[in-house]
């Protein structure tokens, strides 16, 4: 959790971080705003100041011929070079020159020098540090405003963005329950917003609940079709019973009604765990003699079968589930894989391996999917005998899961429910 809250990478500091950004960028054109009118406020107030100055002076000169207490009389030589040009350059009688001295960072004059005759000039310096120190005051006021607007909206942004947050993470974990198989998860309306993640919330809703109508359709298709041909399908068995012994066509029919049998058997057997309404009956059975029972079943289809048993436990389960998986499992690795395959059974679990090919990588990324086998080199089958499998294994609130060995070959394991032991804490 601790992880989650400071992952740079959530959409909460995201969020965050451009409305830092936004008031950054909103304080600095502000500040630069204010700072530009303050100073150009405060070079007037100067300019004006210094023009009322040396206009004063002149004129205190021009009717006493005396220099002015707050005034300086110099000649022309005498000025800064900047000022000495600026008064040349006078023209207009009555005129007067500016020059700002500034050298950085206590030392900020304007001059104001207006010439009196005979090579007199009569000079005027305003002290501008005043007005300096107050418009660094102000940037320094404006950028700790910005700082403390910062703390405040920046958790309040991050506050606000978590809400948000607790929305796409909900819409997420039940779109997970979605594509792991829980239909019934729905993202619901939370709260009164109408914005575009209730709008995506609602379109999830809508297409989970398209999906689990269609899906109910398709199965509840299948059922029906699987029941509706088991009638006529008893009358071919009868039927083809009655065909006479040793006739290779007689044989061949015999041959694919069975088939057909099985095959209708596999689909009501589907349509059963599909709809959830199959329990396990559960006893408690030793394992091991229960998987070679199974073992031997499977094995009479043909085929090298070899059987290991490693200390196989007592476990509570449904035996007659237990046997139809490892029926199933190795039926599929005698059809689709290559000899020998071995049958271990490790305390609660049970490992079934072939030799041949692997299973093909979408049957690892996606689980077995009914009516299909994979890869060509997997052999033929209508692919619903994993499917089954995978089914009675969730009734028994077992694990089965499938890999391809490092050597080669498909291995699939199904690990049942552990038995209490008294003598591990962690049972007690």
């Amino acid at each position: 959790m601790a992880t989650r809250l400071f992952d740079p990478r959530s959409l909460r500091w995201k969020v965050a971080a451009l409305v830092a950004l936004a008031c950054c960028a909103v304080a600095a054109v502000i500040g630069v705003l204010v700072h530009r009118a303050a100073d150009r406020s405060g070079e007037r107030a100067g300019r004006d100041l210094a023009a009322s100055q040396v206009a004063a002076a002149k004129k205190e000169y021009s009717l006493t011929g005396a220099r002015p207490a707050f005034a300086d009389l110099q000649t022309a030589a005498d000025l800064p070079a900047p000022l000495a040009q600026a008064v040349a350059g006078l023209r207009t009688p009555g005129t007067y020159a500016l020059w700002y001295d500034v050298k950085a960072p206590n030392w900020y004059w304007l001059w104001a020098a207006a010439p009196v005759g005979d090579d007199k000039v009569i000079v005027v310096r305003t002290d501008m540090s005043a007005q300096v120190r107050s418009l660094q005051l102000l940037d320094r006021s404006m950028v700790k405003a910005a700082l403390a607007a910062l703390l405040v909206v920046v958790p309040v942004a991050a506050l606000v963005a978590e809400r948000m947050n607790r929305r796409l993470r909900h819409g997420s974990r039940t779109a997970r329950r979605i594509a792991g198989g829980d239909l019934d998860a729905r993202i619901g309306r939370q709260g009164r917003a109408r914005d575009e993640i209730t709008e995506i919330s609602v379109a999830v809703d809508a297409m989970a609940g398209a999906l689990q109508a269609r899906l109910a359709t398709e199965k509840r298709f299948t059922a029906d079709v699987a029941h509706e041909l088991r009638t006529p399908l008893m009358g071919l068995v009868t039927a083809a019973g009655l065909l006479p012994e040793g006739d290779e066509a007689a044989d061949l029919v015999r041959t694919q009604v069975l088939t057909l049998r099985v095959l209708v058997e596999d689909l009501l057997e589907v349509s059963r765990l599909d709809a959830g309404a199959e329990r396990a009956r559960v006893d408690e059975v030793p394992l091991g003699e229960l998987v070679a029972h199974a073992t031997g079943q499977a094995g009479q289809t043909g085929g090298d079968t070899r059987l290991r048993l490693e200390a196989p436990a007592v476990v509570p389960t449904d035996p007659r589930r237990v046997e139809r998986i490892v029926t199933n499992l190795v039926a599929n690795a005698h059809r689709h894989g290559a000899p020998p395959v071995e049958v271990t059974v490790t305390g609660a679990r049970i490992r079934v391996r072939d030799h041949g090919p692997g299973f093909p990588d979408d049957l690892l990324a996606d689980g077995p999917q009914r009516f299909r086998t994979g890869a060509a080199e997997r052999g033929r089958g209508h692919g619903l005998g994993l499917t089954i499998a995978v089914g009675h294994a969730a009734v028994l609130g077992a694990a089965l899961t499938f890999t391809n060995a490092p050597d080669g070959g498909a291995l699939a394991t199904l690990d049942l429910p552990r038995p209490p032991d008294p003598t591990d804490p962690r049972d007690t």
